[in-house]
């Protein structure tokens, strides 16, 4: 296997303690920008409002195997949790787009910390978030 950094990032949380506990609860803007040899991907995707967002959780621990989840008392595997802990610390959120200029897509809802590695970007298709009802 073979990732790898299509991007970066840019948001107002610097550290995990000031990062929303997950993307749907964030209501600041966050700019992901491209890197300029993938400009070609990035064509046509203002036309959709959501976008499904994947990026590399860096500064996660990997070794996290059982967290208790948020709100929960009882120890659960990482597997049954949000956690940002995990084997493979993969982040993903949908978020609104409000612009795309050039390489850089303003959006809101993430919850990645300020220079987080991008790995890639799909259109979110209403039917399969619930956000056609």
């Amino acid at each position: 296997m073979n990732l790898i950094t299509i991007g970066v990032i840019r948001s107002p949380y610097p550290t995990r303690e000031e990062a929303p506990k997950s993307g749907y609860e964030s209501v600041d803007e966050c700019v992901i920008e491209v890197c300029e040899e993938f400009l070609p991907a990035l064509e046509g995707v203002e036309e959709f409002d959501r976008l499904v967002v994947l990026y590399w959780l860096h500064q996660a621990r990997r070794e996290t195997l059982r967290v208790y989840p948020r709100g929960q008392s009882e120890l659960k595997g990482v597997f049954a949790s949000r956690s940002p802990d995990r084997p493979n610390p993969i982040g993903l959120s949908v978020v609104r787009l409000i612009e795309k200029e050039r390489n850089k897509l303003r959006v809101v809802g993430l919850d990645a910390l300020d220079g987080t590695p991008l790995l890639d970007i799909k259109p979110a298709l209403p039917e399969e978030t619930g956000l056609d009802r």
